[in-house]
């Protein structure tokens, strides 16, 4: 009994599983571009509306060379196209869309200390 319980839920779970696509979806347009100074380009965009393009290029940093690079991607999402913007340096990663979460503004009072805190004197440490 045990085991017809058993092969019922794992069968229930494969015909749960989202199927694959019958047919191959189509490449719309593809570009790529390498360049022998090390920058670059590519874009290219699917015919179930995925998009996306970037470009890249060395850059000084101090001493040496830095990728730095631009881009954007795009696809469809439950609730419209889920759109990305981003640039990546020597500083970091930095996403931009309308689907990330951003903080939540500092409350008045906090902000209040905080500036008085930036203005005000340094206090004495105490040596003990």
């Amino acid at each position: 009994m045990q085991s017809i319980v058993l092969v019922t839920l794992f069968a229930a779970v494969a015909f749960a599983a989202p199927q694959a696509p019958t047919e191959p979806i189509p490449i719309l347009r593809q570009d790529s571009q390498v360049n022998g100074d090390g920058s670059y380009q590519y874009s290219f965009e699917t015919g179930n509306g995925i998009s996306a393009d970037q470009k890249g290029e060395l850059k000084k940093v101090g001493e040496v060379d830095a990728l730095e690079v631009q881009g954007q991607f795009k696809y469809p999402g439950d609730n419209g196209d889920i759109q990305l913007t981003y640039t990546a340096d020597e500083n970091g990663y930095h996403p931009q869309g309308d689907h990330l979460p951003t903080a939540p503004p500092v409350p008045e009072a906090i902000q209040r200390a905080l500036d008085y805190l930036a203005t005000a004197p340094p206090q004495p440490e105490n040596q003990q």
